[in-house]
């Protein structure tokens, strides 16, 4: 029966990526026909995120086009056109950018300010920009945009993608249902070994262990009789890893899965904390299990800084950008990077339970409601940590003197802040990551380059930031620690997940005044700031106990298929990446400008993990370091 089971959800996973990339594939066509004859796609060939704007100047003189958009703050306004009628052809064309609303502003020979248009461009759309003038007196000039050309909706893969997955999400709730529906249960064990089934039935005294493959009992037997490993904790992991190697992937080529610029989020930037916030938890359940077995903590030490040189060498080892443009190179291989990170904070938390925390026995008594914080001030000497950890963040951030830079700076530079700063991104944690690590061994393309046109190099994953990443597994750690100190008590764990939530809430509104640059510490991935930790620790928290309730309280859901990458997530990351451009994962595309294509290649190539991760789990072989 359980090969059978193997079988069967093989085939679903296999009929998953099948149709998904038929279904993608067929509106990937559908659209390519669709744009195919339209004036936006045939002069000029335009990339993904990308606009033609027509210029018609009717009042036949010179004038300047600037432009800026609405995600870039306090931006200096940049050249898109310079118009000046020759010939009688008094008409320009000029790519506009859709990712975001933009601000069109039309200044003369002598700087004056003409007009000023704000719009919202639509992906491969073709519109006219028409300049006109009245004459009442004075000449009073006047802009105006028509669509000559409006796309199809270039989100419509996505539908189909959710469509598909909605679809085989509920075949497989109602093949499960109908697995435990006794007529239908029975009839699918007789169709299997229908001699043993027709034995057991003539047979007074049967076989109980053969009958209990095929009823109900075993199937809550095997649920119950699982090690006391909390599925959640998996589940939330493995989903913060899809999602990341979904983004890692490219996303479908939307802008909206891919990091933010500077300030604020997108899907892209909440994988990694919770990634760190469940490792964290995860430090806890593991460190404490093995002190109650007697291991020592010097024994536990070394484990924990094998492990975490492991991390930080394959960071730079194997999963090096060096490797796409030539063989590696130490002149510029970057230090620091993702899985870097992460040892470091896997080693500094780690310590810090290893040296201050005392295991707590499995039978707890079972009413501590009287002391709400206990499970905080149990362990005061690691707040006062990691409460110094963050102080050092802030007085470095805040009052660091940084090079021609304005003290406290939090800004990415660039053309941001009316260009007075352009070599000044990220502040004091580009400068400590130039100045220890050297400019060409950090992050040569950050994202700030995109909206912001920086020139200089910046690392997300620097050694500032690295403070309020172990911030972030230590926020987790916390969440581990209730797991334990209440143990069996789901209204209670529940209730604390929620109190946690609201509380990094609160203090992320405190820190950003609800606004996404007014704040007194702005949400910024980059800089891995305080409110960036809070408000993903808020969000954090509210999820695992959504999972936690849905997976270990009343167990409606097993967390499949998030479980399976969850149980083996080196693997699946370190795979991921050094697998990246080879087939099944990468192919070539007809349209290297179609988000449908795009986003087949890479929902196929994330389900295709997640196949490996559920066959890995069910052959029980796990990466381990």
């Amino acid at each position: 029966m359980g090969s059978a089971c193997l079988t069967c959800a093989s085939t679903y996973c296999l009929f998953l990526v099948s149709a998904l990339s038929l279904v993608l594939l067929v509106s990937s066509s559908a659209l390519a026909t669709h744009h195919g004859d339209s004036p936006s796609r045939r002069s000029p060939k335009l990339k993904m995120d990308q606009a033609v704007l027509l210029i018609h100047n009717e009042i036949h003189e010179k004038f300047y086009i600037y432009w800026r958009s609405d995600q870039c703050y306090q931006c200096l306004f940049q050249t898109l056109s310079v118009t000046s009628p020759t010939k009688g052809r008094d008409t320009e064309m000029a790519i506009v950018d859709t990712r975001h609303a933009i601000t069109l502003q039309l200044n003369n020979t002598s700087n004056v300010e003409l007009c000023r248009v704000h719009y919202r461009f639509r992906e491969f759309g073709n519109y006219s920009l028409w300049v006109k003038s009245n004459y009442s007196g004075t000449k009073d000039v006047t802009c105006g945009i028509i669509i000559n050309y409006n796309p199809g909706y270039t989100n419509f893969p996505i539908v189909i993608a959710a469509f598909v997955y909605v679809a085989i999400f509920i075949v497989l709730t109602v093949g499960s249902f109908l697995l435990r529906w006794s007529p239908v249960k029975n009839w699918l064990c007789k169709q299997i070994n229908p001699t043993e089934t027709d034995r057991l039935i003539n047979s007074e005294l049967g076989s109980p262990s053969r009958a209990d493959l095929c009823s109900q009992d075993a199937h809550l037997a095997t649920w119950t009789t699982v090690p006391q490993r909390l599925r959640s904790l998996d589940t939330f992991r493995g989903l913060a890893l899809m999602i990341m190697v979904f983004v890692n992937y490219g996303g479908g080529g939307y802008w909206f899965f891919k990091h933010q610029s500077w300030n604020g989020l997108t899907l892209a930037d909440l994988v990694f904390p919770w990634f760190v916030f469940i490792m964290g938890t995860s430090i806890h359940l593991s460190l404490n299990s093995m002190l109650r077995k007697g291991n020592s903590r010097w024994k536990l030490f070394w484990k924990v800084l094998w492990r975490s040189i492991q991390l930080f060498l394959i960071g730079i080892f194997v999963i090096n950008e060096n490797y796409c443009r030539s063989p590696l190179s130490w002149s510029d291989i970057r230090i620091m990077g993702v899985l870097q990170r992460l040892s470091l904070t896997y080693l500094v938390v780690s310590v810090l339970e290893l040296l201050f925390t005392k295991p707590l026995p499995d039978a707890l008594p079972q009413n501590r409601t009287c002391f709400l914080m206990q499970d905080v001030v149990m362990f005061w000497p690691q707040w006062l940590i990691i409460l110094a950890l963050e102080a050092a963040w802030l007085c470095l951030t805040l009052l660091l003197p940084v090079p021609e830079c304005p003290t406290g700076y939090l800004g990415p530079g660039g053309i941001g802040d009316l260009g007075k700063y352009p070599n000044c991104t990220g502040g004091a944690a580009g400068y400590i990551d130039r100045l220890v690590l050297g400019e060409n061994h950090i992050y040569q393309h950050p994202s700030s380059n995109v909206i912001y046109k920086t020139t200089v190099p910046y690392d997300p994953e620097g050694i500032l930031g690295t403070l309020n990443s172990i911030v972030m597994a230590f926020l987790g750690l916390q969440a581990g620690k209730v797991l334990v100190f209440y143990k069996n008590q789901h209204k209670q764990i529940m209730v604390r997940f929620f109190t946690w939530s609201v509380v990094m809430g609160v203090i992320s509104a405190i820190l950003t005044k609800c606004s996404m640059n007014e704040g007194f510490i702005p949400v910024n991935k980059n800089l891995w700031s305080i409110s960036y930790v809070t408000t993903l620790s808020c969000f954090a928290f509210f999820l695992l106990l959504i999972i936690y309730f849905l997976v270990d309280v009343k167990r409606y859901w097993k967390g499949a298929p998030f479980f399976y990458p969850g149980m083996n997530s080196i693997l699946v990351y370190v795979g991921h990446e050094v697998f990246e451009n080879y087939f099944p994962f990468k192919w070539k595309m007809q349209d290297s400008q179609s988000h449908a294509q795009h986003l087949t290649q890479n929902l196929v190539a994330t389900s295709i993990w997640v196949l490996i991760a559920y066959i890995l789990y069910k052959k029980k072989i796990f990466w381990k370091i």
